[in-house]
């Protein structure tokens, strides 16, 4: 698990010219676009940094999109003052904050923007401050701190900085000391967290971190931001029937190509030229053969496979127009969402706002009285912007975030900051906690009144989830093999077993289901209704005085979602 100490690639006339110069709002946007360039780099490597072996890895994503919405409201703005740049960072970071990692980094530009709001240009003791501040701001944004996550990485750096500028260090070797003491946390996060010693993993969040200040320090040293260093993943990996990439202007189009390399193939030398095409470069390895995945401008989506074919033979090539499927799935969201038979609320009532996974559950909270539906859950966690959005249209001031996913209720916290209106979360976990929290509410509730009877009511309901394995641990005192089905019920690991059926009926024995009145199971996008029903026959064959209810949810990745009560 260790990679063993970091070592600096130093590259001290580089290190000079850029001393040389005052990092203003200018020299600073760049060193945050590098930042961001090396943490896109490194996307999937942080999503799959899961704790548990379920392909929804979405940290390195919330942490890319935003930074990218934070860039974006600096990319363009001509201001030279840096702590006015700084502060217009913090916004664009605050309101595209998606997922705990998302928000808790928001939270760091956030006091990084404060410490040097005063600054024109930015310089070591600046630089420190900063740092200081943003782990301070960090770490009061979280009820409840939990060292060994990207938390422990800030602190770890915001220390090793004002040591180094104590030592009487410059800006950049100051930098230096926050990137190598960065790694050291991040190595050390599974000694702080069993989860993580565990399931043999670093805490994705801090490693996003590391990325995105050591993408700065090799900007200014010369070094490249657009490949990572060579990695090779297991071929199982890289899954293209459930990419759930970030498409960025230019990337038109998708193309995978499975070939056997000959002798003398060359990997380090395959990345620097295909890094000379395109994007969101990943390559597996396995049983001889590679498979390589690239994204492309439309005028090179061929040049990945000619340069291909001069290295080994090719046997597969997949290719998709990645434009054409985001207009097409804007549409059909659309047209989903125009679907729902919403609540419609008077002016004084309280409104409810749910997080959905998926159309069918989507459906389930607009019939129980949802007034906006707010689409997203694990790998689309929505932002603070996608919830202000879905507030907008309401004529009422008094609102209720149901987030229904543990990794959106910071980002729902955040949407009082920036409404006028009286927002409160209740925070629903998962979907079914969300959904009988909705049973307990009338529209004609005070506020407090409705947030307390639903937070009641969540507490009331089991919550359990079937789906595939995607690496091969133990975790929880269960053995897991790549492939199997997974149940996880109340966010434990339960079982992994080589039969769907035999998951749902492991999951529902693990719960206690003969001791309640009504299961409801939700199946996924990636079950068909036949053998969705066939299923629910046998739980109720196995469970007759347990009423079973199935219902589409059509959520990505968990074939089932299912609530106990």
């Amino acid at each position: 698990m260790s990679a063993g100490a970091y070592q600096p690639q130093p590259n001290p006339e580089r290190r000079r010219k850029f001393q040389q110069h005052p990092v203003d709002g200018r020299a600073f946007k760049r060193l945050v676009e590098a930042g961001l360039t090396w943490l896109r780099t490194h996307q999937d490597v942080v999503n799959n940094l899961n704790v548990f072996p379920i392909p929804d890895g979405d940290t390195g994503t919330n942490m890319v999109l935003t930074l990218q919405d934070a860039f974006q409201e600096i990319q363009n703005l001509p201001e030279r003052h840096l702590g006015k740049v700084a502060q217009a960072l913090a916004q664009g970071a605050l309101l595209g904050a998606r997922g705990n990692s998302g928000v808790i980094l928001s939270q760091i530009l956030r006091g990084f923007a404060k410490a040097v709001a005063d600054q024109e240009t930015l310089d070591a003791p600046a630089f420190v401050r900063g740092l200081v501040m943003g782990r301070d701001t960090a770490y009061k944004g979280v009820v409840k701190p939990v060292e060994g996550t990207i938390l422990t990485v800030i602190r770890f750096m915001a220390d090793a900085a004002q040591k180094a500028l104590d030592e009487g260090k410059d800006l950049v070797d100051i930098l230096e000391a926050v990137v190598v003491a960065g790694h050291e946390a991040v190595e050390k996060t599974p000694e702080m967290l069993d989860v993580l010693r565990e399931a043999g993993v670093v805490d994705a969040g801090g490693k996003g971190l590391f990325f995105f200040m050591e993408g700065i320090l090799r900007y200014i040293d010369g070094l490249p931001l657009d490949r990572p260093v060579v990695d090779v993943v297991p071929l199982s990996s890289l899954n293209i029937d459930q990419q759930n990439e970030l498409i960025e202007p230019g990337q038109d189009f998708e193309v995978v190509v499975d070939f056997r390399p000959n002798p003398d193939f060359n990997l380090e030398a395959f990345y620097q030229h295909l890094a000379q095409m395109g994007t969101a470069i990943q390559v597996g390895e396995g049983e001889g053969m590679y498979r390589m995945h690239i994204h492309v401008p439309l005028d090179k989506r061929y040049e990945p496979i000619e340069y291909i074919m001069q290295l080994g033979t090719v046997l597969k090539v997949h290719m998709e127009n990645l434009q054409a499927q985001v207009e097409m799935q804007a549409a059909e969201g659309r047209e989903e969402t125009a679907r729902y038979a919403l609540a419609n609320v008077e002016p004084g009532q309280v409104a409810v706002v749910a997080v959905a996974p998926g159309p069918g559950i989507a459906q389930a909270f607009a019939n129980l009285g949802a007034a906006a539906i707010v689409e997203g859950g694990q790998t689309m966690n929505p932002s603070v912007q996608d919830f202000l959005k879905a507030l907008d249209p309401l004529p009422t001031d008094k609102v209720i975030l149901l987030p229904n996913n543990k990794n959106i209720i910071l980002a729902a916290q955040e949407v009082q900051n920036f409404t006028v209106r009286d927002v409160r979360v209740v925070p629903s976990r998962t979907v079914p906690q969300g959904l009988t929290a909705l049973v307990a509410f009338e529209p004609e509730m005070d506020l407090d009144t409705a947030v307390e009877a639903m937070t009641a009511a969540m507490e009331e309901v089991r919550s359990g989830q079937i789906t595939r394995a995607t690496r091969s641990v133990e975790l929880d005192g269960v053995q897991v093999k790549e492939g199997q089905y997974i149940a996880i019920l109340d966010e434990k690991l339960v079982l992994a077993t080589d039969d769907l059926e035999e998951a749902l009926l492991g999951l529902l024995e693990a719960a206690d289901a003969e001791e309640y009145e009504l299961v409801t199971l939700f199946y996924g996008a990636d079950l068909d209704a036949e053998a969705a029903h066939r299923l629910a026959d046998r739980v109720r064959k196995t469970y007759p005085d347990l009423e079973v209810e199935l219902q589409y949810g059509g959520q990505p990745h968990y074939l089932f979602i299912l609530s106990l009560e």
